[in-house]
Parts: structure tokens; C-alpha cells; sequence
């Protein structure tokens, strides 16, 4: 039974959520110097889900180095990214965090009045030698019709940086969300029933 984990993410979201269902955690998130932004480059024509599993795995690989160069005691190592995606379109296969302003419009011109999926991939490393064990969750999540005026205030409020697809639907774009079909917190990027299986298999504890 392991008390606690580290959690190779720097999301406040992913926080919240592992506090929600009990579980204690201790960051191990990338050091200076690291390259953590390549890993995140989409590959040539690579589809939403093998993208969202190879980038996790790869942040998985990643964060059993960091533990390893550090005198840190052994506890599982979660990791998750979650991405956007307009399926079956060449444009919108992969909807990443925008560049600046204008990507940010460029992609809610895309969401609005359409459905898209969120996937977001989860793995947990259980032990230091063995190769994590992963999932894909995804979702689907339906936008209503966006006016220019409520794309550019929603820009304004500086949510859309750092999140793929350009949104939050924890805060002011759930204005914008008359539907969604799948999990309301692998939206938010970490979907807490199925991270609950595997910490589960890991024996990890929750309060």
C-alpha cells in the first residue's frame, strides 16, 4: 500500500481533482533545461488518440529519469495530457493550447456549433522497473454558436492560454457548453473514475 504519489503535472486542475478523491501526492514536474515542449509537437498526420498516449508516455519516461537522478523514496508516478480533437478534419485533428490570441480564435472559430472530442490519456508507472500502466478517456463535448464578440471576451480573460483546445469548461466556456457525453473531469484533463482504477491496481491509498 503506497500513502502517497507523485504527480508529473504542473496542471492546478490535476491537483484539485487528486484532492478530490483523497489521494496525497507530491510533485515531480519538469526541471530547467528539460525539453518538455517538444515532446508535445504532433508527429506528421498523427492521429488525436496516439498522439495523447505517446506524449503521456513519454512524459512517463521522463518523470521515472527525473526520480531516478533524484534521492527521492519510490512512490507511483502519475502523468496525463489531454488533448482536442475535430475528428475526421484535416484542420482540427489535433487541437493543441494556442500559440497566442489569434490561434486561440482560429480554434473557437472551429469548436463553435460543432461537437469535438477531448481525450485525455492517464498512465501510472507502479514500480520503477515495470512499464506503466495507461488508458484513453475520451469524451464529447458540444459548442454552441459563437458570436465574435464572446469569442474576443472569452480570449480577454487570458483562460484560453495554456489549454488544449483553447478552453476551460471549468470556467467562464461552460457558458458555451449546452452538452457533453462522457466524463465532466477528463474534460477538465484527468478523468477520476478511471485514475481511481489504476491507482486501485497500485495499491494506493486514499483518505
Amino acid at each position: 500500500m503506497y500513502p502517497f504519489i507523485y504527480l508529473a503535472s504542473q496542471s492546478p486542475r490535476r491537483q484539485e481533482l487528486l484532492k478530490q478523491i483523497g489521494v496525497r501526492f507530491e510533485m515531480l514536474i519538469p526541471q530547467t533545461g528539460e525539453d518538455s515542449e517538444s515532446i508535445e509537437t504532433p508527429l506528421l498526420n498523427e492521429k488525436a488518440r496516439a498522439y495523447v498516449e505517446r506524449v503521456t508516455l513519454a512524459k512517463s519516461a521522463a518523470a521515472l529519469e527525473r526520480w531516478g537522478k533524484s534521492d527521492l523514496a519510490w512512490a507511483p508516478i502519475l502523468c496525463a495530457d489531454t488533448t482536442v480533437s475535430l475528428p475526421n478534419s484535416d484542420q482540427g485533428e489535433i487541437l493543441g493550447k494556442p500559440a497566442d490570441a489569434l490561434d486561440a480564435e482560429r480554434i473557437l472559430r472551429m469548436l463553435s456549433g460543432k461537437s469535438h472530442e477531448v481525450l485525455t490519456a492517464v498512465a501510472l508507472t507502479i514500480n520503477p522497473n515495470d512499464v506503466p500502466i495507461h488508458l484513453v478517456q475520451i469524451s464529447e463535448v458540444r459548442f454552441a454558436e459563437l458570436t465574435d464578440a464572446q469569442i474576443q471576451s472569452y480570449i480577454e480573460t487570458k483562460e484560453p492560454f495554456g489549454k488544449a483546445g483553447a478552453y476551460g469548461i471549468q470556467g467562464g466556456a461552460s457558458a458555451f457548453i449546452p452538452e457533453i457525453k462522457g466524463s465532466y473531469s477528463g474534460i477538465m484533463g484527468l478523468p477520476l473514475y478511471e485514475t481511481a482504477l489504476l491507482l486501485d491496481r497500485a495499491q494506493v491509498q486514499r483518505i
